[in-house]
């Protein structure tokens, strides 16, 4: 059989048209050009020029007629799926689903997270998810509390969560203790959302979710996890003691922060049996953070005292496990803990333990939770 050598157009080699190439436009192309020059669409299936092509996916007749390019992130998607912004003078330009509902909007996606911006001076930063209900998922309420928070720097933003009913998330930047005490307006935030009608504890949908810096616990990744150890082998300890303190019932915690039911034997064992739990993130502390330990015991509240108290709570067992070692946890007593805590630096958290009877069984004289 006679063979039909041909030479390519593009780079001069000669092939057997009946065993690789193409004739393509009129000029022929052996199989290395072929998958240089030419792509086939992927709507209509035909053979087009590179040149002729929208990023070698489409040909440019089928993307003019069904596709399109988010001006946000530069996705391509189908034309069907185009959101515009009201504005008459931009609405040539389209954005995909999750760019549109970034535009003009205070309330945030759910996966919405963007550079951490520090403040304070110290080893250890917290940031911050205070959840609201009852009170609307509304920009113009979330933009109110916004010009509260961020009056002087910015300090939070605001996102949308799906087991909220009618409300949104509030999340802080890392911020040291200090910080969220002494500048952080937290007070003023509080009474706005009080005033607007949020609930918080009552809404019983909502957690208060503390993260401290990796970084902070210790220098190594070594250092890092025999603190997490600690912190794991107090939870398990005292699981009912931290469960009061929460003030979540034992079903909320089962659902939305669970023990892990480790062993409490010594720190390192805690440790172990909590990385080969693979529970996922709905735990009381959540592991899954490359950067952080978060913190979800606690219910949500907005009264200031049980907010404070409990990033206060936070801090004391942080502080205490970086300081001290595995076998002065192990003979560490709930007693032990809570009497060395500075009656000078943490009033608050004083109180509130005093509260709840887990410091000293004072009558104490408080409001509702709110």
């Amino acid at each position: 059989m006679k063979k039909d050598i041909q030479k390519c157009s593009k780079c001069g080699k000669t092939f057997d048209l009946d065993e690789e190439g193409i004739l393509f436009n009129g000029e022929y192309m052996c199989d290395h050009c072929k998958r240089e020059f030419t792509i086939i669409c992927n709507h209509c299936g035909k053979r087009v020029l590179k040149t002729d092509a929208v990023r070698d996916w489409y040909c440019n007749e089928c993307f003019d007629n069904y596709y399109t390019i988010c001006e946000g992130c530069g996705v391509m998607f189908c034309q069907d799926s185009a959101n515009y912004r009201d504005d008459d003078t931009l609405n040539e330009y389209p954005y995909c689903e999750s760019c549109y509902s970034e535009l003009d909007h205070v309330i945030h996606n759910y996966y919405h997270k963007p550079t951490p911006i520090f403040y304070g001076d110290d080893k250890l930063y917290y940031g911050c998810e205070l959840e609201v209900d009852d009170a609307g998922e509304d920009d113009y309420n979330a933009e109110l509390i916004l010009n509260i928070a961020n009056r002087d720097y910015d300090h939070i933003y605001i996102k949308h969560d799906g087991s909220l009913e009618d409300g949104f998330e509030i999340v802080t930047h890392p911020m040291t203790l200090d910080y969220h005490k002494n500048i952080m307006p937290w007070q003023d935030v509080i009474q706005k959302l009080i005033r607007m009608g949020y609930r918080s504890h009552q809404a019983d949908t909502c957690g208060l979710h503390f993260h401290v810096n990796k970084s902070g616990l210790g220098d190594t990744t070594a250092e890092q996890e025999e603190v997490i150890g600690r912190i794991l082998y107090f939870f398990e300890k005292y699981w009912y003691e931290i469960l009061n303190f929460s003030r979540r019932t034992e079903d909320q915690a089962d659902r939305w922060a669970r023990r892990y039911s480790g062993s409490i034997e010594n720190p390192k064992a805690s440790l172990d049996k909590a990385k080969r739990a693979h529970n996922g993130r709905y735990m009381a502390i959540n592991l899954h953070n490359p950067t952080t330990v978060e913190f979800r015991i606690f219910r949500g509240t907005l009264k200031y005292i049980t907010f404070l108290a409990s990033l206060q709570f936070v801090d004391e067992l942080c502080n205490d496990a970086i300081a001290l070692s595995d076998e002065d946890f192990e003979v560490m007593t709930w007693s032990d803990f809570v009497s060395k805590i500075s009656k000078t630096d943490k009033p608050e958290l004083i109180e509130y333990l005093k509260l709840h009877r887990l410091y000293i069984n004072e009558e104490v004289t408080s409001g509702e939770e709110i």
